[in-house]
């Protein structure tokens, strides 16, 4: 089984890019963010040619969540259950037992700022949200954009970025609290080296060029599930093509 997750950064803008990446790539899970388009302008005719069967939960210029999956998929479900109702940063499918929670976490803005404590807050509902719904003997696969470089090493400059919205103690502190719950990071199983990101700022130039960059998408699984992994790796390929998003996928291989 394979697993993805990529920021597209506007489906739309992206659709040649992701179209081209899946027919390539071919994997059986895809969890997308940033769709950045409502529902009712989802390139569904696009995706209908491809096979994959879909959810997606969008609005207008920001946010938005989809899964693609080859499989039938049950249990949909976006966002919280409780209030306050959500920007569409979750979708949660159960595909061929295992369930698969895509997030895009708000970004936060500044650590002085209301969004920045709506970030922390958030990582709090999604405590309770695998409390309420799972244990950790499940096998569950968490992935998506975290905007969280969880260790110095997920960053080009560890120093200077230090107490930044998505490099600082604070939310180091509460990712923690999730991933005590019962995740491992399939990720750094496979791969111990520094200098390996998914995130290469648009503005920062020559960034991907000279690799200054974060790894802030990740895939995460219980651990009956991160046992099967075979194989975790980032496809930076897709970063070098024109209009690129400014993510790159993640990929993920399971022994099942």
């Amino acid at each position: 089984m394979k697993v993805a997750s990529f920021n597209v950064n506007s489906l739309r803008a992206r659709l040649a890019v992701v179209l081209a990446w899946l027919a390539r790539h071919q994997p059986d899970i895809l969890c997308v963010q940033e769709t950045k388009v409502q529902d009712i302008d989802f390139p569904t005719d696009a995706f209908d040619e491809t096979g994959y069967k879909y959810i997606f939960k969008g609005q207008k210029s920001y946010n938005g969540v989809a899964i693609f999956s080859k499989s039938e998929m049950a249990g949909v479900q976006f966002g919280f259950e409780e209030e306050p109702k959500d920007e569409p940063r979750l979708a949660k499918a159960e595909i061929n037992g295992i369930a698969t929670v895509n997030t895009y976490v708000p970004q936060g803005y500044s650590p002085e700022s209301e969004k920045f404590e709506y970030k922390l807050k958030w990582f709090n509902r999604l405590l309770k949200f695998f409390e309420k719904n799972f244990k950790p003997s499940d096998p569950i696969l968490w992935v998506g954009d975290f905007n969280i470089a969880p260790e110095p090493i997920d960053v080009y400059d560890p120093e200077g970025l230090l107490g930044h919205v998505c490099f600082h103690p604070e939310v180091h502190r509460v990712l923690n609290q999730v991933m005590k719950w019962g995740f491992l990071d399939v990720f750094r199983m496979h791969c111990s080296e520094p200098g390996q990101y998914t995130f290469w700022d648009y503005r920062l130039k020559g960034a991907f060029k000279r690799n200054l960059g974060w790894r802030l998408d990740h895939i995460m699984a219980t651990k009956p599930l991160a046992e099967e992994c075979t194989a975790c790796y980032i496809d930076k390929e897709v970063r070098l093509v024109d209009r690129p998003s400014d993510h790159t996928p993640i990929i993920a291989e399971f022994d099942r």
